[in-house]
């Protein structure tokens, strides 16, 4: 089954709900391994270890013929951003709570929620959001600036992922994730110079090396691939507004793996968050009859793929 069949089979919340959860338990686990590798240490072996595990499950040189100037351009734009995203959120994550940098990385999106969110009802789900994460931010604030400073330029790259990975995704799922695989490869590359050395370090340790791998399958092949999912499913504004849980998942996950239990007025501005989404309408992309040209070839070309690889 391809994975564009895959992403019309199950709803784009879902989808986007695993991508949740993943995307702070691996660093929630990531910040356990700082002082025995390094903090670029393990961002370099989070994305080298993404990109080897994506390869078989991508295979991104399928579309090395059909590639033009524009997809490269995309693809090192990409790369580049995920380089630099990964590296200033495990900076950042080594000074500040986690669910600080979370609601950070909310606010930096809160502008996608908000282009296309043109009904009543929708621009209340988002002032319900915003209060919420507002509420936790005022509870975890820091006055360490050289991790706010980190925490920022992590918020500014993960909007431009979203930016970016959208367009990944917007000719089908299966194009999105074949893409995918191939710009954390250029990710790689670009987040060697900062991070080889102390990855090469541990080589002798296959524990930890091993423990690190994990870090990458559980922080970025299976919440990447989710959002590609998602994201050939839902508008740019609605799945912005949906990252509105992600501070609410890094509380619950820093709460269990790292014991940053939230008080009262953290649970509070969870629950609105929560509020905001469930009253929020996502209007989905058009599913399969109504695809534009090049998502129905792209839907084609899956099939053929299905059937030469039985």
């Amino acid at each position: 089954m391809s994975f564009s069949s895959l992403a019309l089979r199950v709803p784009p919340v879902t989808w986007f709900a695993v991508s949740a959860v993943f995307h702070y338990l691996g660093p929630a686990f990531a910040v356990l391994l700082f002082p025995a590798i390094g903090i670029l240490g393990v961002a370099w072996i989070r994305i080298a270890s993404a990109a080897l595990l994506l390869a078989p499950i991508a295979r991104p040189w399928r579309g090395f013929a059909r590639w033009q100037r524009q997809d490269w351009l995309l693809l090192i734009a990409l790369g580049a951003t995920l380089a630099g995203m990964n590296a200033a959120f495990y900076l950042a994550l080594d000074r500040l709570p986690m669910g600080l940098v979370a609601a950070m990385e909310f606010v930096g999106v809160v502008a996608l929620a908000l282009y296309g969110l043109r009904s009543t009802r929708n621009l209340l789900a988002l002032a319900l959001t915003v209060f919420g994460v507002v509420l936790m931010i005022e509870v975890t604030w820091s006055d360490d600036l050289v991790g706010l400073l980190w925490s920022t330029a992590n918020a500014l790259l993960f909007v431009a992922y979203v930016v970016l990975g959208h367009r990944l995704a917007a000719r089908g799922a299966s194009r999105g994730v074949e893409s995918l695989g191939a710009a954390m490869t250029i990710a790689a590359l670009f987040a060697l110079p900062f991070g080889i050395s102390e990855a090469l370090a541990i080589l002798d340790r296959p524990l930890l090396l091993l423990a690190a791998v994990g870090v990458g399958l559980c922080s970025s092949v299976i919440p990447y691939i989710c959002d590609q999912l998602a994201m050939s499913r839902l508008p740019r504004a609605s799945f912005a507004l949906l990252l509105s849980l992600l501070p609410a998942s890094a509380t619950v996950i820093a709460a269990v793996v790292l014991a940053q239990i939230p008080d009262l007025r953290d649970l509070l501005g969870l629950a609105l968050v929560m509020l905001g989404v469930a009253l929020h309408q996502a209007a989905e992309k058009p599913a399969d009859s109504a695809r534009a040209p090049d998502q129905r070839r792209q839907h084609q070309e899956d099939r053929e793929e299905d059937g030469d690889e039985g």
